[in-house]
């Protein structure tokens, strides 16, 4: 009897310590929720693909006029983009990226890595294709641009007290811009423009002047030709800001 029971404490314990090892195996699945892991902690000087994972979602936390670059280096304006993040959302200031920040970034991402306050399904309409077909860039490249376009928007939502913003319109085909009038040369066909509407919590020229320290360099409202029932946002190589009315 004495043996049996012996035998059978072994047993339990070793499934015990198998199920600690499978987690400890695994700190991807139980870290965060689905969508990316950092694995480590960030500070200026490193380079990798998990900074550009970092810089993606801190795109809306520059200066003004100020545009950060996707290219997976830790700078001097990563770093000060980390900690506007930080201050944003009460955040120790550390001059790193590390479990405290990573923690609040998973809170504030669905598990497609989209930010909570938006989603692929607001930025995809397409004159009701419902998808990233027929742009100036691929499909896939037009999903990634509209990506860090909404980390972008999300910075901006917070800056303007986490009001809802109504997206009237973002990507559109070659054939859709068209149909409605766009620009040739429209962002909205590159996945990297948004249209927002008087439905939204924020007036347009709140969002106007709060565009310009989320990185934007095209923005258009109240007062520029064709604009005074929206403001506009666009991730475009010439900056252009235009809201008279504002």
């Amino acid at each position: 009897m004495r043996k049996r029971l012996l035998y059978l404490l072994s047993v339990l314990a070793v499934t015990i310590a198998g199920t600690v090892t499978v987690n400890m195996l695994n700190p991807a699945e139980a870290a965060a929720d689905g969508c990316y892991t950092w694995n480590r902690t960030l500070r200026e000087g490193m380079s990798g693909s998990d900074v550009t994972q970092l810089q993606i979602r801190v795109a809306g936390w520059v200066a003004s006029g100020e545009n950060l670059v996707l290219d997976g280096r830790f700078g001097p304006a990563t770093a000060r983009a980390v900690e506007r993040f930080k201050d944003a959302y009460g955040l120790n200031s550390d001059g790193v990226a590390g479990t405290e920040m990573f923690e609040k970034i998973y809170a504030l991402q669905d598990n497609d890595c989209t930010p909570i306050h938006f989603a692929y399904s607001e930025m995809d309409d397409n004159c009701g294709a419902n998808n990233f077909n027929g742009g100036k860039v691929s499909a896939e490249a037009a999903k990634r641009n509209t990506l860090r376009m909404m980390w972008q928007l999300e910075a901006m939502r917070h800056k303007l007290g986490d009001r809802p913003m109504v997206v009237s319109i973002s990507f559109r085909s070659e054939s859709c811009n068209a149909s409605v009038g766009g620009s040739p040369t429209s962002r909205h066909m590159y996945g990297q423009a948004t249209d927002f509407s008087t439905r939204s919590g924020p007036t347009l020229c709140q969002m106007y002047h709060a565009a310009k320290t989320s990185g934007f360099e095209e923005i258009l409202g109240p007062g520029y030709p064709g604009h005074n029932d929206h403001t506009h946002v666009a991730n475009d190589p010439v900056r252009t800001w235009s809201a008279p009315n504002c």
